[in-house]
């Protein structure tokens, strides 16, 4: 039988309340772990950190996975720390009532795995708070549906040239649980931060909190657009006035308790904005973007927000702008494959909701064949049908909601389906002229054809390279 999704329970409507002798601690005291009996839930990354730490605190651990043991890795030095291994339908149905359930940021609420935790009120933390349980340095949380990773990196790059030596870290490279306990002589923790992973949180305080944008994604896993901006939102949750809320002017955040700093491309309403190809602070120039890697309005944004981070780290501008303008683009980012026969093949593969691809069709300057599509995340396509008709001469489209962004599209641009990625590079080339872009920016997740949308953006750029010149 199957559940309605608004039958379910879901984990940020429980109480996340911790056993008396772990809640409301003062942040120097470390919670007593000692002899509890504890469930990890998700044995990727983030819960084999978790496991592994638990396991050093003197906890009974127990690592849950739907997962059949021989797909999972990495499990040898756990068990050798006494840890216990439950995987498939046995984790499912673990009858089992622990004292604490650490959740992956992975871990779907709708999952057998959570209900059968959520029915048994078993209190729960995530990864992200554990790890800030242990953590004895202030931290940089970002937010936002698009652009986390790019801010937190060009935060990261720029705090460690200016000499506050810190790591990228949380949604992004280690759990926050890895680099806590790793943190030795950092000065700051900057923490890529996702609403799965705040879902969670009960102490998590970032002295530095950045809302880059909103924007509907993920709504596979949450019932409505509020149900996702609340979780988004608990970013600011345990902010003081001592604190810092850095966020876009566009956003409409009341009852903010930190000192607010905004920024925008779009305005000139934010403390920073733009003018003239500069980055202005206060209507003055800071920072030419001639100089910068970075290209379009929404990179000028990041790099705004972490101008705005580096000031409340007590940075001045001549310090920051030079590692700002140093950062490169990682893979996957609007990333140039190759030119052939005067078609420029770019590899977007990480704008994984509408929002993304609508600031990827922004930025291009020629006619676009677009490859679109992947997984069924629950919003419609026609909310872009204006920019596509204005940008994309033809688009290739897969995965399983590629019929629905046809049909959001057919009075907007041509539009095929095809059946695979291959088919699509091969469908491009056949029909891009020279002067035009191929651009990979599929609008959506990658999990009904791909393992990530790294996974994907790496078949995508092989498939590229694989493609002959001189298709005459």
């Amino acid at each position: 039988m199957s559940l309605r999704r608004d039958a379910l329970p879901r984990v940020h409507h429980l109480d996340f309340r911790l056993p008396n002798e772990v809640s409301n601690l003062p942040p120097t005291m470390k919670p007593n772990y000692q002899g509890k009996n504890i469930a990890v839930l998700g044995a990727g990354r983030s819960g084999k950190a978790a496991a592994h730490l638990l396991a050093d605190e003197g906890a009974k651990v127990t690592l849950l996975d739907s997962a059949p043991e021989e797909k999972l890795t990495g499990l040898e030095p756990l068990r050798a720390k006494g840890v216990y291994l439950l995987c498939g339908p046995l984790a499912d149905e673990d009858p089992t009532v622990y004292d604490l359930g650490v959740y992956s940021p992975g871990i779907d609420p709708e999952l057998a795995l959570a209900r059968n935790f959520s029915r048994k009120n078993i209190p729960i933390i995530g990864e992200l708070e554990l790890g800030w349980q242990f953590s004895s340095i202030p931290a940089i949380g970002i937010t936002g549906t698009n652009g986390k990773t790019t801010t937190t990196e060009l935060i990261a790059q720029m705090l460690n040239a200016c000499g506050q030596r810190t790591v990228a870290c949380g949604n992004i490279g280690k759990p926050l649980v890895e680099a806590a306990r790793e943190g030795g002589d950092l000065a700051v923790l900057t923490v890529e931060v996702s609403s799965f992973q705040l879902e969670t949180i009960h102490e998590f305080h970032p002295a530095v909190a950045v809302w880059l944008n909103f924007a509907p994604d993920h709504l596979d896993r949450y019932r409505s657009i509020r149900e996702y901006r609340e979780a988004k939102l608990r970013i600011f949750e345990n902010q003081t006035p001592n604190d810092t809320a850095v966020v876009n002017v566009a956003e409409d955040l009341p009852g903010l308790k930190a000192k607010v700093v905004t920024f925008s491309a779009w305005s000139n309403e934010g403390d920073f904005s733009l003018g003239d190809g500069w980055i202005l602070y206060d209507q003055q120039p800071v920072l030419n973007l001639a100089e910068a890697k970075l290209r379009g309005p929404h990179n000028a944004e990041n790099m705004m927000a972490a101008l705005a981070v580096g000031r409340a780290r007590g940075l001045s501008f001549e310090e920051m702008v030079r590692p700002l303008c140093a950062y490169r683009a990682q893979l996957h980012r609007l990333e140039l494959i190759r030119t052939i026969d005067g078609v420029d093949y770019i590899n977007d593969s990480k704008a994984t909701n509408l929002d993304a691809l609508e600031k990827a069709l922004l930025s291009a300057t020629k006619p676009i064949v677009l490859i679109a599509g992947g997984k069924d995340k629950g919003f419609a396509f026609n909310a872009i049908a204006p920019l596509v008709a204005r940008k994309v001469r033809r688009a290739v489209l897969i995965g399983e909601i590629a019929d629905r962004i046809a049909h959001d599209w057919h009075n907007t641009t041509e539009c095929e389906v095809v059946t695979s990625l291959s088919a699509a590079v091969e469908r491009a080339q056949a029909i891009a002229h020279s002067g035009e872009t191929v651009l990979f920016s599929p609008g959506t997740s990658s999990f009904d054809m791909f393992k990530s949308y790294a996974d994907r953006g790496d078949q995508f750029r092989a498939l590229v390279r694989g493609l002959p010149e001189n298709k005459s």
